[in-house]
Order: structure tokens, then sequence, then C-alpha cells
């Protein structure tokens, strides 16, 4: 198995056993990338990741940020609380994976 039996990771509910391991062995290899001494690599060149924060968390954001610009990722960053959601307004992400 390569891929997720699901099309959006947005939660573990519907994640079977298989999917959970992968998951870790997947971790598990970035993992190992992260800990060379070369500390940027392009293990996600071109690969634009978004991270949704909808409760403020400094340290997890950083922490995302961090290892994704460690494996040479674009990072975009969005906080519902700096934004128009606060308001009330809603919000509409087109959602392209390759």
């Amino acid at each position: 198995m390569k891929t997720l039996s699901v099309d959006h990771l947005l939660g573990i509910k519907y994640l079977s056993k298989d999917d959970i391991s992968l998951i870790f062995k997947t971790a598990d290899n970035f993992k190992r990338i992260i800990n060379q001494p070369i500390k940027k690599v392009p293990s996600l060149r071109d690969i634009t990741v978004a991270n949704l924060f909808f409760e403020d968390s400094t340290r997890t954001k950083l922490s995302f940020e961090l290892a994704e610009k460690r494996l040479s990722a674009d990072v975009i960053n969005f906080s519902s609380g700096a934004s128009s959601v606060k308001k009330g307004e809603t919000l509409m992400i087109p959602l392209i994976i390759f």
C-alpha cells in the first residue's frame, strides 16, 4: 500500500490499520531525513503545504512550519483568528492534491 485509502486526512476516524502504518512509516522516513547533518533537503521541493489553524497554537504552527521548510516545501499559513472567518464569513478553499 503506497497511498491512503481516504482522499483527505482531516481526522483519524476513517483510517484503516494499513493507513496508520503507512503514516508512521512515512513519518519515520522524514524523521531520518530531518536528522541528517544537512538540515535542508529537497524532499518536498516544488510542493506547497497549506497550514490551516482554527485555534491559536504558536508552538504547533512553528513546529509544522520548521519541519516543512527543512524538507524544502513552500509554506502557506492561514489562521482563522486573523481572517474574516472570525466575523462569520464562510471559508471556501479549493484543494488541489498532486
